[in-house]
């Protein structure tokens, strides 16, 4: 069971990242430097008349060959024949000039916006191993029974506090005085339930069984919380791998979570379709994940947090901005009020992600 949300990541990641990089292939006779010599498509049989099939548009020279695969690959990651360089400056620069002209059908010059995020994705996460930026693998369980204990004798150590304090009461004849000793039982008595609560959902009950999931406002006990919770407990370093390696895995699932916001700011702008919205997040997320690599290798040449913050809070915000100024060409005012409210719906979009990631990695 738990392979199984494992094995549908990778074969979304597999079959999107393959469409991204597949090639036309065709079978005949090569000569022996593996060349084919074909006059007419080996994939449809119609007779060559320039450097491309005119019927289904496959390359008119092939070649079969080692090096031609190591070719194919860098060109259909990178698109190298000068798509991807074309595209990178505008992505940057002129964000919202990017999703307006592919929107509009300039698709040839342009890199499409899911292979972009495919091919951003796939780098920043290699950035990401290359730099040292992983979930740490060797996190310390920590040992419940001896946390147990130390609640108990602090427990104990209060309920004595108690028993002088009611001593004190019985004995005082003071009003002022006992009503500040009663204060103080109901502060003790306050202390007493809290650590009681604690070890409650520490120890768990007779069975072993963890109880964090009443404590945290579910009193019906719900089996999927625990069961959650359970996994953290014994091995939180598998967890946190597990999270970041489904959050590359389905990073995808940003796009149709975005979706929903970006149409509810033009619902009444009948000339946006869905489409247009999936353009702009697509390519949105893109830059966002090469900003991110930016960021990792900024920090791993020695830039200070605190920068790094300040350049993120700075450019990300600026480049929705011009993307939705450019893209949906609004007007300053309609640009900004737009932009405050995404900035809003990034942090429910990233809220159901993560909640997603979670709820991958209890089974």
């Amino acid at each position: 069971m738990s392979d199984i949300p494992e094995a549908i990541g990778t074969a979304s990641e597999g079959g999107l990242f393959a469409r991204a990089i597949s090639r036309e292939s065709g079978g005949s006779s090569t000569d022996a430097d593996g060349h084919f010599a074909e006059t007419a498509c080996l994939n449809c049989g119609t007779e060559l008349v320039g450097p491309h099939c005119h019927t289904c548009g496959q390359a008119a020279h092939l070649h079969r060959t080692l090096s031609a695969v190591g070719h194919d690959l860098v060109h259909g990651v990178l698109h190298l024949d000068g798509k991807l360089w074309r595209t990178l400056p505008l992505l940057a620069w002129r964000p919202g000039d990017l999703t307006r002209r592919y929107i509009a059908g300039e698709r040839a010059d342009f890199v499409s916006p899911m292979a972009m995020f495919l091919f951003t994705v796939f780098l920043m996460f290699a950035v990401f191993q290359a730099v040292g930026f992983t979930t740490p693998t060797d996190i310390a369980v920590p040992d419940m029974k001896q946390i147990g204990s130390v609640l108990e004798k602090e427990q104990a150590d209060l309920k004595g506090k108690r028993a002088d304090l009611l001593t004190r009461l019985e004995a005082t004849k003071d009003e002022a005085e006992a009503s500040k000793i009663r204060s103080a039982i109901d502060k003790v008595d306050q202390d007493i339930a809290s650590i009681e609560t604690g070890r409650s959902a520490i120890e768990g009950d007779k069975d072993g069984k963890s109880n964090l999931n009443i404590t945290i406002g579910n009193p019906a006990g719900s089996e999927f919380l625990e069961h959650l919770n359970e996994k953290w407990r014994k091995n939180p370093g598998l967890m946190l791998y597990k999270l970041q390696s489904n959050s590359y895995k389905f990073s995808w699932l940003l796009i149709p979570l975005s979706l929903p916001f970006v149409w509810l700011l033009f619902a009444w702008r009948r000339e946006f379709k869905a489409y247009d919205h999936a353009v702009f997040v697509t390519y949105s997320l893109s830059f966002m994940s090469l900003m991110f690599i930016a960021l990792s290798l900024l920090a791993k040449a020695g830039v200070g947090l605190g920068w790094l913050f300040t350049i993120f809070a700075t450019i990300a915000p600026l480049h929705i901005y011009r993307q939705l100024k450019q893209g949906y060409a609004l007007s300053r005012w309609s640009a900004i009020w737009r932009l405050l409210v995404l900035l809003f719906a990034i942090f429910i979009v990233l809220s159901l992600f993560l909640q997603t990631l979670l709820l991958l990695g209890a089974f």
